[in-house]
């Protein structure tokens, strides 16, 4: 990206993170819990926790660069809008980790693992305690933006865009753990998980909640929004794949081989078995799946898969999908600003380079 993007995209973050920390210093006084509860106030820590530690803030940045695809002048509802993708984003992260068992998030203790050590002796209400964390992301979520200073018909549509993706992450939610149950998954299922887990509400529910507070109407330009949103969501989620196992587990904040110990049919595993040899095949299988798969077997695999040239391909897999989003995005010149569809233009690209 060019040097004057990079700085946009750094003012977004910095002035959401801001934005973020005032939002969790007064919501607890909106909450309206009884006075007694100690749970509750515990609860809205943990969030904030979670939802300050780190994060690249894209939709946020994707919020923004899609209003000004409109205009450069201020718009109403932003802060509100990026509050409420970015809740939505916790809720995720919160029951991501408990259906994973992730121990680790963002650097430091899941919300689930927070609830397990400080109720060692009463399992199931750390469970339920993870659950409701996530659900009560989910509702200040919505409730960011009922309380939107933007007009009627504006935040009608804005809470439909974001109830929209929240059921589409559910789904995906579930199909991601369906994919698991098949043999061989192809690629086309693979490519439908990451629509709808990832692609729907990180990068199409943004662009369209953007537009909207531009004063713009994203259900004209609904097929060219989605397909760059679907082509950026695959080359996001095979680059959580590729990082995964040939990643740096100290810049990530949690440790590498999460999918082979769990035996997930990621990019990364389907691209692997297709390329090794018999004898590879059984070093795969003996550690997909084996959650007490050690850190020497995850390096033995990782060895297989730098040997046979996996790291390589997903890298050009990554980078077609990249230009195909693009090329998709070029064609907006006609219509919108070009600063924006430049920044457009060259996301998906920078993203892949980020592996590297």
């Amino acid at each position: 990206m060019t040097q004057q993007i990079l700085e946009r995209v750094a003012g977004y973050e910095q002035r959401f993170n801001t934005v973020f920390e005032e939002y969790f210093d007064t919501v607890s006084a909106g909450l309206g819990a009884p006075s007694f509860s100690r749970f509750t106030p515990d609860c809205l820590r943990l969030l904030r926790e979670l939802s300050l530690r780190g994060g690249k803030r894209i939709r946020v940045v994707l919020l923004h660069e899609a209003a000004r695809l409109v205009t450069d002048g201020p718009v109403e509802g932003l802060d509100a809008a990026a509050l409420s993708i970015e809740l939505l984003q916790t809720h995720g992260l919160v029951h991501d980790d408990l259906i994973d068992d992730s121990p680790t998030r963002r650097g430091g203790p899941s919300t689930y693992y927070s609830y397990r050590e400080r109720f060692p002796d009463h399992p199931q209400a750390a469970l339920g305690l993870t659950v409701l964390a996530g659900d009560l992301a989910l509702a200040l979520s919505l409730q960011a933006l009922l309380e939107a200073k933007v007009p009627a018909a504006v935040r009608q549509a804005m809470v439909e865009v974001l109830t929209r993706a929240a059921a589409d992450t559910f789904v995906g939610q579930i199909i991601d753990l369906e994919r698991d149950f098949a043999a061989a998954p192809d690629e086309d299922v693979l490519h439908c998980v990451a629509d709808y887990k990832s692609a729907r509400y990180s990068i199409l529910a943004p662009m369209q909640l953007g537009l909207l507070a531009a004063g713009e109407q994203p259900a004209l330009f609904e097929k060219e929004l989605r397909d760059y949103a679907r082509l950026v969501g695959i080359c996001g989620q095979m680059r959580d794949d590729y990082l995964d196992l040939f990643g740096d587990a100290a810049a990530m904040g949690k440790p590498t081989g999460t999918d082979i110990r769990d035996g997930k049919n990621s990019y990364t595993v389907r691209t692997l078995l297709a390329s090794v040899d018999d004898a590879e095949r059984r070093v795969v299988e003996a550690a997909l799946g084996d959650p007490s798969c050690t850190p020497e077997a995850i390096a033995a695999v990782r060895e297989i898969a730098e040997r046979r040239g996996v790291a390589v391909r997903m890298q050009a897999d990554m980078r077609r999908s990249a230009q195909q989003a693009s090329e998709v995005a070029a064609g907006w010149r006609s219509r919108w600003r070009e600063e924006s569809v430049a920044f457009f233009e060259q996301m998906p690209l920078w993203s892949v380079e980020r592996v590297r």
